[in-house]
C-alpha cells in the first residue's frame, strides 16, 4: 500500500478565458450557484489550464469554455449546459431543456456570444484573481 498522497483532481474542471469580462461574470455566477464546490476552475491560459488541455489533447481555440468532467471533454453548448445540470435552482431544468436542441443550433449561438463577447463588456490585460474566500476552488 502506499502511503503518499495523491492529489485528487476534482470531477468538473470548468476551464475559462481569463482575460474575458463575460467569463469572469459566469464564474461568479457559477460559484454562487455551486455552494458546495462540484465545480472547479482553471483559466485557459493558466499553466494548470494548458496542461489539461495537452493532457486531453484538445487543439481548438481558445475561443470556447472546457469542461473537464468525469475524464471527458466538453466545449461550447455542451460545457455550458453541463455546468447548468450542477447549478441550484431551476438551471438543471433550464440546463435539459437546452439539450433538446441540436448541438449545431446550440453552437452557432454559443460561437455568436464568443465572437463578441470581448466588443460587448470587454477584457482584462491580466488574468482574475481569485480572492481568499473562493481559492480553494481554482486549481493551481
Amino acid at each position: 500500500m502506499n502511503s503518499s498522497k495523491q492529489p485528487v483532481r476534482p470531477a468538473s474542471i470548468l476551464l475559462f478565458d481569463g482575460v474575458c469580462h463575460l467569463c469572469h461574470g459566469a464564474v461568479q455566477f457559477i460559484l454562487q450557484r455551486d455552494p458546495i464546490g462540484r465545480i472547479h476552475f482553471a483559466s485557459l491560459q493558466s499553466e494548470k489550464g494548458q496542461e489539461l488541455l495537452s493532457a486531453y489533447r484538445y487543439e481548438g481555440n481558445l475561443q470556447s469554455v472546457v469542461l473537464i468532467e468525469d475524464g471527458e471533454l466538453y466545449t461550447k453548448s455542451d460545457a455550458v449546459l453541463r455546468v447548468g445540470r450542477k447549478l441550484s435552482g431551476a438551471w438543471p431544468a433550464l440546463s435539459l431543456i437546452g439539450m433538446a436542441f441540436p448541438r449545431g443550433l446550440r453552437d452557432v449561438v454559443y460561437n455568436w456570444i464568443a465572437r463578441n463577447r470581448y466588443r460587448w463588456l470587454g477584457q482584462s490585460e491580466q488574468c482574475m484573481l481569485p480572492t481568499p474566500d473562493i481559492r480553494s476552488r481554482f486549481l493551481e
